[in-house]
């Protein structure tokens, strides 16, 4: 196999790209797109969009994964898993090449997968939704937090959005340590009052409320109740240490942070956004259970669960979840609210982030799609209207910089080539 003898060289906090991205491009098993009641030039058009976002240098790792009517019709992956970082030299010396395969992180889109563990034992008799915490962790009680529910966290209502900022960041990696520091911890605001995205304390308090009731980790609960049923080997919390070299590398992409968007990050994650990107890819964080964000797995994984989700809740023939609990965690809690975290207008369910006709994470005319998006461009949902589901996962982590443009691009392009077939 020969190489592309041209190269393109971008500046400071972009990654290299070759000319030719034949080398680094792995197709799966795909559908013919009438299949999905798509024509060739529907999924082509769709992956030139990809490939424009990737162009950018802002993402070492495209992975996308779109099924049309229940059928995959693209399952391709871009990119370099490793030594791809935007102060890595030129040339292919040291680098990784992507696969379908390669398990990538997906952030906070592992909210909704968390979320829909605490419907399924909801579903099951073991809690209830609108019980308190304290009913199954009477420890949490403190310093008023007595009146906290299950559905307050499931909404970003809890009223304890923040972990605070602290130099042990890898206390969230210590399950014992941060549950205990949430039990302790007092409220920012009353319960149900404010919607305030909580980025990662409410994970925890709803992982601690699985281990109460069951006697199980969070991992083992959706690895036993929902990932062997669907036949997906990963998307789990973590992956064992012996895996750890698999897991492509998050970096830090694109201009500096600036304000108001430093304090934002330290707010929401306790952290900055360049610090995140450094613990993720730590052994601690790679191996523990992180339950609003590091969930990790592969495109098609992702896109298999949102695919279950829109068939109401069966895949392949194996009933999951009942579809009346998939209606009710989908049900709109904020219609437009400006959330203050992340300052924002956002449409939420119990567990997902909404579409809606513009303003919204799954592009422009998308009221009918559920779903939830992750740090940073991992964007994931099931559009009814469309009978579609996607998992759009990049591995670069830019905020504020000029991939936002084809970013936006291919999220429109997925919308218009896939138009509505239902009410």
């Amino acid at each position: 196999m020969s190489r592309p003898q041209h190269f393109r060289r971008f500046r400071h906090a972009r990654c290299w790209v070759p000319e030719d991205l034949s080398f680094i491009t792995d197709i799966g098993d795909e559908e013919p797109a009438a299949a999905g009641g798509m024509q060739p030039g529907d999924i082509e058009a769709i992956w030139a969009r990809a490939t424009a976002l990737f162009r950018r240098g802002l993402h070492p790792v495209v992975s996308l994964c779109l099924r049309r009517q229940g059928r995959v019709v693209l399952n391709r992956t871009l990119g370099f898993s490793h030594g791809c970082g935007p102060d890595a030299p030129d040339g292919w010396q040291g680098r990784t090449i992507a696969t379908n395969q390669t398990p990538l992180c997906i952030f906070s889109a592992s909210k909704a997968i968390t979320a829909m563990v605490i419907h399924l034992l909801d579903e099951q008799g073991l809690l209830h939704i609108d019980d308190r915490v304290v009913e199954y962790w009477p420890e949490f009680g403190q310093n008023g937090k007595t009146w906290v529910t299950l559905r307050h966290v499931l909404m970003h209502r809890a009223g304890f959005p923040s972990t605070g900022e602290s130099e042990d960041v890898e206390m969230l990696c210590r399950w014992d340590d941060i549950v205990q520091a949430l039990a302790e911890g007092g409220l920012e605001s009353t319960p149900g009052h404010k919607l305030a995205y909580h980025a990662l304390t409410g994970g925890f308090v709803l992982g601690e409320v699985v281990r109460r009731v069951t006697g199980k980790t969070v991992r083992e609960v959706l690895r036993d109740e929902i990932l062997q049923p669907l036949g997906i080997e990963r998307l789990n919390y973590g992956v064992p240490p012996e895996d750890v070299p698999l897991v492509a590398e998050n970096h830090f992409t694109g201009i500096p942070v600036f304000p108001p968007f430093t304090g934002i990050a330290r707010f929401v994650l306790g952290m900055s956004f360049e610090r995140a990107s450094e613990l993720s890819n730590s052994p601690a964080f790679l191996t523990s259970i992180v339950p609003s964000g590091n969930i990790i797995g592969t495109a098609e994984e992702l896109g298999r669960f949102f695919q279950m989700l829109l068939n109401g809740g069966e895949y392949g023939g194996t009933r999951v979840l009942q579809t009346r609990t998939i209606n009710r965690a989908v049900q709109r809690t904020s219609f437009q609210e400006l959330d203050l975290s992340l300052l924002l207008p956002m449409r939420h369910g119990l567990g997902f982030m909404l579409g809606s006709r513009l303003v919204s994470p799954f592009g422009p005319n998308t009221p009918a799609a559920f779903g939830h998006i992750g740090l940073m461009n991992i964007h994931c949902w099931a559009d009814r209207w469309r009978d579609t589901s996607v998992a759009l996962i990049t591995t670069g982590k830019p905020l504020v910089s000029d991939h936002l443009v084809p970013l936006w691009q291919l999220l429109t392009t997925i919308g218009a080539r896939t138009p509505r077939v239902s009410a």
